[in-house]
């Protein structure tokens, strides 16, 4: 008799709770990475939920060891980072219609698929026997005994694996080779050309690097150095700022005491470069909008020397207090939180008292994020070419909203972390037509020639300075 448990895998709750049973029987079959990964790969399947969320989630589970959380990190990046590869195989061998297999078997073959395409370092025999097991004891014998003969064939015919071509249609082609949605590498190749597309498709599928950004409020740039030299860690200093280094691996940051003590943060030049081009002063009154979970607030902070007036705004609460949280390990001192929504403000400081009062506003605006494509590999297959022209208008919005709050003379930063030009300098130009006391301010007086494109706009792509992709600009106020 095949035995299921499908409401466990799918992360459903129970009305009147889950039996003591049930829970252990729940531990029992997510106690090992593989598993947690098929876990993780369903409920990110079915659900909002975002993969770094969940990830984080099950890394708190005391069940697996240092190993075994890295190599569910490693998978589950893994699958989701080129699941459309994964599955243009899967399907191609399945017997029966792929698209209506269950989703702990399908997600099973693709843990177990990326393991022998990826990962030179585990057996064959482990991975498929790993992923039959698995679904043995979720859904019996018959499925096990599919999963078992589908991965046994594709293993046999590696060496002859049939490869989509790009005669036929080219689109189709980068997208199925490269682990992208149609819609996106069409509009890459329109942009870019072919040979570009297939560049930066090829730099988010790449494994992330980990940027770090020194708190000079704490610790000197030569300290963290040789703090990281001490730790034997390979890195490398910032291509554009010197405050900042990239490591490949950096195991247990967040229990790091450098970290704890706020010496750094995680965070990307490309981040770091659109508050330089806010070029706050020390004795400035800065509005900093979207601002959790405070990242740029922080480096804001830095460059003024914890000096001056910074207000960080964003509409989430949760959000407020995660940004509180990482301020305060800082040694943040300059900076006001403000829970409030820039498009219907509530509060006092927003309905009144800054109205006309900031020098400098930085508005991070809520993007699509196609420019992180390697660090949120889930974000590929969760956006939409409709999400785009949303996103848009509330861009537009914010950035109209924000203006009541300078002062004559002073200055907008708008930043993305996207590269979609709809995003970014369609969104600017609308700005501008409708604000034309407004003009762009050359980047170039602020960070690096190389960062800024012929506009005088920073614009940054993955595969040209290793950077996430991102955008900024430095809106002046000639009135």
């Amino acid at each position: 008799m095949e035995n299921q448990k499908p409401e466990l895998l799918s992360g459903s709750i129970q009305k009147n709770g889950s039996s003591q049973k049930e829970t252990e029987y729940s531990k029992n079959l997510f106690a090992d990475a593989r598993s947690c990964s098929v876990k993780i790969l369903c409920r990110c399947e079915r659900t909002d939920s975002y993969l770094e969320k969940l990830i984080d989630a099950e890394l708190k589970n005391d069940t697996l060891n240092d190993f075994d959380k890295a190599l569910l990190n490693e998978i589950s990046h893994g699958v989701i980072r080129w699941m459309r590869r994964l599955d243009w195989f899967l399907n191609g061998f399945y017997r029966g219609n792929y698209e209506k297999c269950l989703p702990e078997v399908r997600n099973a073959m693709r843990v177990a698929l990326y393991q022998i395409l990826f990962l030179n370092k585990i057996p064959y025999s482990a991975a498929v026997n790993e992923a039959v097991e698995f679904i043995k004891r979720i859904h019996g014998d018959k499925h096990a005994g599919v999963v078992n003969g589908l991965l046994r064939t594709i293993i046999r015919t590696l060496e002859n694996l049939v490869w989509p071509t790009r005669e036929i249609d080219e689109v189709n082609y980068l997208g199925i080779i490269q682990s992208h949605p149609n819609w996106m590498v069409n509009r890459w190749i329109k942009r870019f050309g072919f040979d570009e597309a297939v560049k930066l498709c090829e730099e988010n599928n790449r494994r992330p690097v980990m940027a770090l950004r020194v708190n000079t409020l704490k610790i000197s740039v030569s300290d963290f150095e040789n703090y990281l030299t001490g730790k034997n860690l390979f890195f490398r200093k910032g291509t554009f700022l010197e405050s900042f280094f990239m490591t490949k691996t950096m195991s247990k940051i967040y229990t790091d005491e450098y970290f704890k003590n706020g010496f750094f943060s995680v965070q990307d030049e490309s981040a770091g470069l659109a508050a330089k081009l806010v070029s706050p002063e020390k004795g400035d009154v800065v509005l900093d909008v979207c601002a959790a979970p405070g990242g740029k607030t922080s480096y804001l902070s830095e460059l003024m020397n914890n000096e001056g007036e910074i207000y960080a705004v964003d509409k989430y609460l949760s959000r407020v207090e995660v940004m509180n949280g990482n301020l305060k390990r800082l040694g943040v001192k300059n900076v006001k939180t403000i829970h409030d929504d820039i498009s219907e403000p509530k509060s006092n400081e927003l309905k009144e008292s800054l109205t006309g009062k900031a020098d400098k506003i930085l508005v991070d605006a809520p993007c699509s994020g196609l420019g992180v494509l390697s660090k949120k590999p889930d974000i590929k297959w969760k956006r939409e070419l409709k999400d785009i022209e949303d996103l848009q208008k509330l861009q537009i919005e914010i950035l109209g909203n924000s203006v009541k709050y300078l002062k004559p003379g002073g200055v907008i930063v708008y930043s993305t972390c996207t590269t979609e030009t709809e995003e970014n300098m369609d969104v600017v130009n609308n700005f501008l037509s409708s604000n034309p006391q407004f003009e762009i301010e050359d980047a170039r007086k602020f960070v690096p020639d190389k960062v800024v494109n012929s506009e005088g706009c920073i614009e940054l792509f993955p595969h040209i300075h290793k950077t996430d992709g991102a955008f900024s600009v430095r809106l002046k106020n000639k009135v």
